[in-house]
């Protein structure tokens, strides 16, 4: 008997059949349903997906045997790797001097043996997709063709296998980063509170108490002072929010009236001169309250603050079908460049516009309300013209 060498890129090629975490693995329809084909298609009882491992021939799938694994250097397969031609045959291995004394031949009966090696696309040769017979016999024409171009189908199949691996391991080590980046932003933002209050608060009582000791330049200072510590704030609490929107967006659905949500809202919101229009009548939703209110208290709040009418006005409209809940938020707003529309809802863009104190939005208000709304399983658009008001649209799924 001789024993199949091993070929001169062994070690590449081993790494390569590793790369692809194949081996002693559960057994797979899509690659038990080839060899159940090829075994009919070449009329044969045996038909095996092997992988040539570095002292075992692994058989990823079998067909018409139940062994999972045989020793390399017996392996009809070991040859077949080691061959220039498409199609590697031993029409009577009793005859072939390679496989003199082969145990395979007394205790399998294996006579016959046709073997595809699986090449992939660096041109390693992974194992094969061979067939087995227990008499001497002969492939036709079509037979062969149809063996190969099925082991091509079987290295798409370990290609496609592979990468959705990658794109697990991918999935899971952003899913880890996330949560760590959860968890810092969250024992940053707590850290970061106590001492900013301390900032605002200390800002505030030296401008009431020494407010007659200071010239002008220090009092602008101090109002600095206390203005960045304001915006930090947004910053700090806006990010909270933000990472908490899987959390919020997690809570169950339960009944609830939207009239009532509304009136919450017109309540916290709306004072002075600004007006608020919204259905009046009780309307049932089930859905999450929570996220629904952060969605709306954002949107509303936005409308507000950038407005630079006497009369601010902000309109929600409201209707559904079998699969949505649909809002419209529209105001009278200073509305938005068409330019920055695809932008606003990514984390951190900020538009030009100031709102009606003056200050810059953080970029974190819009990107929350589309992370809200996704996670709901809606979507969120915007229709506007600057000086002509702003109309967000969402839906929420039932």
């Amino acid at each position: 008997m001789l024993v199949p060498i091993k070929p001169e890129n062994e070690k590449e090629r081993l790494a390569a059949v590793k790369s692809y975490k194949l081996l002693d693995t559960i057994p797979e329809s899509d690659y038990d349903n080839i060899t159940s084909l090829v075994a009919e298609i070449c009329e044969v009882p045996i038909s095996l997906i092997t992988l040539l491992d570095t002292d075992r021939n692994y058989l990823k799938s079998h067909h018409g045997i139940e062994v999972q694994e045989s020793p390399r250097d017996i392996s009809f397969c070991g040859h077949a790797i080691n061959q220039e031609e498409d199609l590697f045959i031993v029409e009577d291995a009793r005859l072939d001097p390679k496989f003199k004394n082969n145990p395979l031949i007394a205790q399998a009966n294996s006579i016959f043996y046709a073997g595809a090696p699986l090449i992939n696309s660096d041109g390693f040769k992974l194992g094969t997709l061979c067939v087995f017979d227990t008499k001497p016999r002969k492939l036709k024409d079509w037979q062969k063709t149809t063996l190969v171009n099925l082991s091509k189908q079987v290295v798409k199949l370990f290609e496609l296998h592979k990468k959705n691996i990658e794109l697990k391991e991918i999935e899971e080590e952003l899913l880890e980063r996330n949560i760590q980046l959860k968890n810092f932003a969250g024992l940053v933002s707590h850290d970061l509170k106590s001492p900013l209050a301390n900032i605002t608060s200390l800002a505030r009582l030296l401008k009431e108490e020494y407010i007659k000791d200071l010239d002008k330049t220090a009092v602008e200072y101090v109002d600095y002072i206390e203005e960045s510590s304001y915006t930090l704030k947004e910053y700090i609490d806006g990010m909270l929010i933000y990472y908490k929107s899987d959390e919020l967006a997690s809570k169950n659905k339960q009944d609830f009236n939207l009239k009532e949500l509304l009136e919450d809202l017109d309540e916290i919101l709306f004072v002075d001169h600004s007006e608020f229009e919204y259905p009046k009548k009780d309307i049932i939703l089930h859905a999450n309250r929570a996220a629904i209110f952060q969605v709306l208290m954002n949107l509303v709040g936005n409308s507000l603050k950038y407005n630079d009418h006497k009369k601010p006005l902000v309109s929600i409209h409201f209707s559904d079908d079998d699969v949505f809940y649909r809002f419209e938020v529209k105001d009278n707003g200073v509305g938005i460049d068409k330019d920055k529309q695809e932008l606003m809802f990514e984390l951190f863009q900020k538009g030009d516009n100031s709102d009606k104190f003056g200050k810059k939005g953080t970029g974190i208000g819009l990107a929350t309300v589309k992370s809200l709304i996704t996670k709901l399983g809606g979507t969120i658009k915007v229709d506007s013209k600057p000086g002509e008001g702003a109309t967000f649209s969402f839906t929420i799924l039932k």
